[in-house]
């Protein structure tokens, strides 16, 4: 049984936008909601701690903007987040407490939850990561089919129909991406799941699961100290 849905990918406690999720079964539920849900949440975030500007951005005062940055809204960058050199924030993202967008990183209606890293050459969208995930070096989520049908996630023999033209990856909490992998539409991965580099990635990967190739999907051995 695919174990997808949102209390079993995430914590929402690690993200400012836990009233996004609510009411949802699947995490991209909330996709066609993000950009109405920023314009909503940035007019009560506290002007001592966020700053607001042109074009519904708020950004939090203790947030590190590199100036070559190019910020469109509506978009909030949590407390203690850098943007760094180069990212291009198309809008309709929610960067989380201590996330971290990297060189030449784009984002596109994503939410990233705090602590994700997306630090070197990504593109993330129609996404959405939780906390801790990483993308490594060049890693992608690809959120439109070649086909330009809807995208539907598969997994376990089951279908689900997502109604969406537009959907990247839905990446659970400590997700860890290897460099320059690609995740196909609709992509799921399971919390604690690793994806081993120059990865094709489509369908669901389970929690707790390295990801080698498409016939070789294991469990990955948790090392106990004692």
């Amino acid at each position: 049984m695919m174990k997808i849905t949102v209390p079993e990918m995430f914590d929402l406690k690690e993200t400012i936008a836990a009233g996004l999720f609510e009411g949802k079964t699947y995490p991209w539920e909330v996709l066609p909601l993000i950009h109405d849900f920023i314009l909503a949440l940035g007019e009560t975030l506290p002007e001592d701690l966020y700053e607001e500007r042109e074009g519904g951005i708020w950004i939090a005062k203790s947030a590190e903007i590199a100036p070559t940055a190019c910020l469109n809204g509506p978009l909030i960058v949590d407390e203690d987040a850098q943007i760094r050199h180069c990212a291009f924030v198309r809008g309709s993202a929610i960067v989380g407490k201590g996330a971290v967008v990297g060189n030449s990183t784009e984002l596109k209606n994503v939410v990233l939850f705090n602590k994700v890293q997306v630090p070197h050459y990504n593109y993330v969208g129609d996404s959405v990561l939780g906390y801790r995930a990483h993308m490594g070096a060049g890693s992608i989520t690809s959120n439109v089919k070649s086909d330009k049908t809807l995208v539907s996630v598969k997994g376990d023999g089951c279908v689900i129909e997502t109604g969406l033209k537009k959907m990247g990856a839905m990446l659970g909490d400590n997700v860890e991406v290897g460099c320059n992998s690609v995740l196909n539409p609709g992509t799921i991965v399971g919390r604690n799941s690793r994806i081993y580099p120059v990865s094709c990635v489509r369908g669901v990967i389970p929690a707790g699961h390295i990801y080698k190739d498409e016939g070789h999907i294991v469990e990955a051995v948790v090392n106990k100290t004692h």
